[in-house]
């Protein structure tokens, strides 16, 4: 970091001396004060829309960000961004342009940014592909930066589901699996649909979005409770004033985001993600934001990391708690506390606080040892995210491990071989899928989908039908943060990319070890050899934006990024 007080703001690139008087023309003809453009520029990015539950009020977190901003002497100047729901976009063609939107969020800050040279950035994601997106951005223009996201969504303690369990939106996609067994009739399903989603915020299991908004605390990009304080409460909208505060600190200091995202800091962050229990999708976007920080993030590194990191929460869908209770337990600080305690966090590093992280998860502790568990008595003594390497993913495939029953630790099965997503869906609804099976989705990857799209459908259909502690899945494709059982997605090399799993036939037998971060396909390498001579890859050309991302997009194990050429 440079903490040159003399040096000149960027903003007066735009804003400073007589050859920029038509530039401050254009501010003054949006009202802006002459008296505002001498103070630093801040860029509030924000992805409020009405499309959304997760993003729906972002807008008054802009408003409050924006107040702190004023209070702290700089001017705030708000843009957008878009934003996706996978949740709407499960389950048909619109799931294609969910990962591969993230990539164009992180292009368009660029764009808005490098046009309008603000001092300093405040980004306000909520849910899923828009916090790693951010993230990307931040590390490819390395200002000033800070996150402060709209906050989980609640679940209501007294509408339950018939387990007794406060619901979520994942208990609706596994009600249409028992839906479609008969195990429930259209009345209950109709009740689950107009009570898991009570209002606004990202989804409030340890799902995608959660996963990373936690994720932006542990990397030290966000300020405490970033992650888990509810969408609705009122300390959130001071978080939010609190962070618009805090970006002045961070312009006058001149602390950036490569200078607060080290190596280090990932490492902190994937411990965080062991404990926490996260989404296998933050492997993923990991991966891309460490890419555009200039580091690489090492599949077999995460197993080590996973081996050495207990498991202390088990929020849903691994378990029955959800984003309120990690906040009233103490939060993400409190489980990087409890971390700290087995010194297995780098404690100083800087962060978006403008304090290290040993400053700022000091005096957190835990309130409530059923949610955040000891490191002395963890769920688990290894973390919540596994990587597998085998003869049918040679450069790994990732599993959420503490959402996989006992039994399913270790599988072997027959292959049922389907080249999409609704294909299997369809076959699982119909019965078609029995105990041991494990179905095989193909073509679904990063250029073989395009988009690699998150797969909740199958996995709810499998669950709902009370299959999850008997049949596995495997995909090239991706899964919900929602997702629970045997469920392994990543598959890479991916089929479009002609990896073993374009070559697997029905009734193959597929060995899962989790314990040993196994995945194999027991077919003879003779054999391997003879098909790939003989069995053509299903592919698919796509066109517009999706065919241009088909082209450039890099394997799952790269974190699906776009190649520079």
């Amino acid at each position: 970091m440079n903490n040159d007080k003399n040096r000149e703001k960027n903003s007066a690139k735009i804003l400073h001396g007589a050859e920029r008087s038509p530039h401050r023309s254009l501010f003054m003809g949006m009202g802006y004060l002459p008296e505002q453009l001498e103070k630093p520029l801040i860029g509030i990015v924000n992805s409020f829309n009405e499309a959304v539950p997760g993003h729906i009020h972002l807008d008054k977190i802009a408003r409050a960000v924006k107040d702190g901003v004023l209070a702290a002497g700089g001017t705030p100047v708000e843009f957008n961004t878009i934003a996706i729901c996978d949740g709407i976009a499960m389950g048909h063609e619109g799931m294609k342009y969910s990962l591969a939107s993230r990539e164009l969020i992180a292009d368009s800050v660029e764009c808005m940014v490098s046009a309008y040279c603000f001092d300093g950035l405040v980004f306000i994601p909520s849910c899923d592909k828009v916090v790693p997106g951010m993230l990307m951005a931040a590390a490819r223009l390395n200002i000033p930066s800070v996150f402060v996201s709209g906050g989980p969504m609640l679940t209501i303690g007294d509408v339950t589901d018939e387990n007794n369990k406060p619901m979520d939106l994942n208990t609706v996609f596994e009600a249409l699996g028992a839906y479609k067994a008969g195990k429930i009739g259209p009345e209950k399903l109709a009740y689950y649909e107009c009570s898991a989603c009570p209002g606004c915020g990202s989804c409030s299991g340890m799902f995608t979005a959660n996963s990373m908004n936690c994720l932006t605390e542990a990397l030290g990009m966000a300020l405490g409770g970033n992650g888990s304080i509810p969408a609705v409460y009122a300390q959130r909208l001071r978080l939010a004033k609190y962070t618009g505060m805090q970006i002045l600190s961070l312009v006058k200091d001149n602390i950036k985001p490569l200078d607060i995202m080290s190596e280090a800091a990932f490492h902190n962050a994937l411990r965080v993600d062991m404990a926490l229990g996260c989404s296998t999708n933050s492997v993923l976007h990991l991966a891309a934001i460490a890419n555009e920080a200039g580091m690489k993030l090492d599949l077999k590194m995460v197993n080590e990391i996973s081996a050495a990191t207990p498991n202390l929460c088990r929020l849903a869908p691994a378990g029955g708690h959800h984003m309120q209770d990690l906040y009233a337990a103490g939060g993400v600080y409190a489980v990087m506390n409890e971390l700290d305690k087995a010194s297995l966090l780098d404690t100083s590093l800087i962060t978006a606080t403008s304090k290290t992280v040993k400053e700022n998860i000091a005096g957190s502790h835990i309130t409530d040892r059923n949610v955040i568990k000891s490191v002395n008595a963890p769920y688990s003594e290894t973390g919540g995210i596994a990587v597998l390497f085998g003869s049918l993913s040679p450069s790994g495939s990732v599993v959420k491990r503490s959402a996989v029953s006992p039994e399913m630790q270790r599988h072997s099965g027959p292959a049922r071989v389907f080249e999409c997503e609704e294909a299997a869906v369809e076959a699982i609804y119909a019965g078609r899928i029995v105990s041991g099976d494990v179905v095989v989705i193909r073509n679904e990857g990063p250029a073989g989908g395009p988009g690699m799209r998150e797969m909740l459908l199958p996995t709810s259909a499998i669950a709902g039908m009370g299959l999850d502690k008997e049949v596995a899945l495997v995909t090239d494709g991706r899964f919900s943060g929602a997702t629970r059982g045997a469920a392994i997605g990543h598959i890479s090399p991916e089929a479009y990319r002609e990896g073993p799993v374009a070559y697997v036939c029905e009734g193959d037998i597929i060995e899962i070890d989790i314990p040993e971060y196994r995945i194999d396909l027991l077919v003879s390498q003779e054999e391997l050899e003879r098909r790939r001579r003989t069995m053509t890859p299903a592919r698919t050309a796509a066109r517009g934006y999706l065919g241009r991302y088909q082209k450039q997009v890099s394997s799952a194990h790269n974190g699906a990024v776009l190649k520079e050429n």
